[in-house]
């Protein structure tokens, strides 16, 4: 969550400083970092699904203060789940994809859908997320099961492109 707060993303990345913007932001960051521990042993995935059981948790208490119904609010969920399981598949065929033409396409589609955006600012963003996911690769499996799990900074890599 802090990683996707960092307000670089909306500075440098051109990412909308919005809800949806800030979500996809949040979806982008925590699919990167369950793509990682379910490449790891049976403690890392069980890490991963409580990671994603506690993303859940925190968009409910959200959609509760935007306030959303108690009635609306499981509807909504089912949007968030479908929302975060979509780009979580479409981010990890990307990644397995050679070069950066896929990953700039689907990430024009999801973080800058609000935007006119895109082009440069999401060919940067997908320099950052192959740099994250390299980074994330290179991290030892016990540290990120101890909760310390590192990120690039995104400035330094907006600035090079």
């Amino acid at each position: 969550m802090t990683q996707a707060r960092d307000q670089r993303f909306y500075e440098a990345y051109g990412v909308p400083d919005t809800v949806l913007g800030r979500f996809d932001l949040i979806v982008l960051h925590l699919s990167l970092l369950l793509r990682r521990l379910r490449a790891g042993d049976g403690s890392a995935r069980a890490l991963a699904q409580a990671l994603f059981d506690a993303f859940c948790r925190d968009m409910d208490h959200n959609l509760r203060e935007m306030g959303i119904s108690d009635q609306g609010v499981p509807r909504q969920m089912r949007r968030v789940g479908e929302a975060f399981y979509g780009r979580a598949q479409v981010y990890d065929a990307a990644l397995a994809r050679p070069g950066n033409d896929a990953l700039v396409e689907t990430l024009t589609r999801n973080v800058y859908a609000e935007t006119a955006e895109g082009g440069a600012a999401a060919r940067a963003l997908a320099t950052y997320v192959r740099q994250a996911v390299d980074e994330l690769d290179a991290q030892v499996l016990e540290n990120l099961l101890r909760g310390v799990a590192r990120f690039p900074q995104p400035a330094a890599l907006a600035a090079a492109e």
